[in-house]
């Protein structure tokens, strides 16, 4: 029997985003919105407020369905996937929402271990096993383990998310403002890490983000949104030379230069 799956490769597309159309009501947010990921890239996806940026997120990890267009991951198309596919895309990909949104009622090891109680048949011994782990990759401490999220500081909270969105092995991993509420240095910190692991695990990162300095130290791509679409999606340095109005106020402005010379 042959596998009808989509065949990956070094060189495949992660996430490909054509003609979306997003809109609430008469209000269109997104309109022939075209992007493209590629594996092992790190893309920070701006804009100003109003422009969709989590929409667009949501729309790609299935949380919205788009009013127009198509949205693919490793070649599976999100608004035709079947049952099992879905299922797939859940495992091959991991999310960081904003405020981690961690489960209040459990500690640490219970939070990061979710994904593997309910997408494995592995044993509690096991299962214990890599949620140390993957705690430990995210720069925390075994007596984080034990901790409730109440008890966590911002800085903390945003790692245990990032450990629950890497316990089953993701591919992808989405972002959304993960240095948001982040005093500069554990700002700098947590872009540190993002650099290191998508290194080490080979991940490709969808990012959403404010910060400059995460643009400047850890994208390798820069997509902006404008215009109800994506205006331009380039390294900084080209974005830089660009002649759009607010791409130029963005990144030449004093925290853009700031940041540039940071860099």
């Amino acid at each position: 029997m042959t596998d009808a799956r989509p065949q990956d490769s070094e060189t495949d597309t992660v996430i490909e985003v054509r003609g979306l159309l997003s809109q609430f009501g008469d209000r269109v947010i997104h309109q022939d919105l075209d992007l493209t990921v590629k594996r092992g890239e790190i893309v920070g996806v701006v804009g100003g407020s109003g422009t969709g940026k989590t929409v667009l997120l949501n729309s790609i990890i299935g949380l919205k369905q788009p009013e127009g267009g198509s949205i693919s991951l490793f070649g599976y198309e999100r608004g035709s996937m079947t049952e099992a596919e879905a299922a797939e895309m859940e495992q091959r990909t991991g999310v960081l929402f904003q405020q981690g949104a961690l489960f209040s009622a459990l500690n640490v090891m219970e939070n990061v271990s979710a994904p593997l109680i309910e997408h494995t048949r592995l044993s509690r011994d096991v299962i214990r096993e890599l949620t140390e782990m993957k705690v430990a990759m995210v720069g925390l401490k075994p007596e984080a383990l034990y901790l409730k999220p109440s008890e966590l500081s911002g800085g903390m909270k945003k790692r245990v998310g990032l450990a629950r969105a890497l316990a089953l092995d993701p591919e992808l991993i989405f972002l959304d403002e993960p240095t948001a509420g982040l005093d500069p240095i554990g700002a700098a910190a947590f872009d540190q890490l993002i650099l290191e692991l998508s290194r080490d695990l080979g991940l490709t990162v969808f990012m959403i983000t404010h910060d400059l300095d995460s643009l400047y130290t850890i994208c390798d791509q820069v997509a902006v949104l404008a215009d109800k679409h994506v205006v331009a999606k380039a390294p900084v340095a080209e974005l830089e030379q660009s002649d759009h109005p607010w791409i130029k106020e963005y990144f030449l402005g004093p925290r853009g230069r700031a940041a540039s010379k940071a860099a």
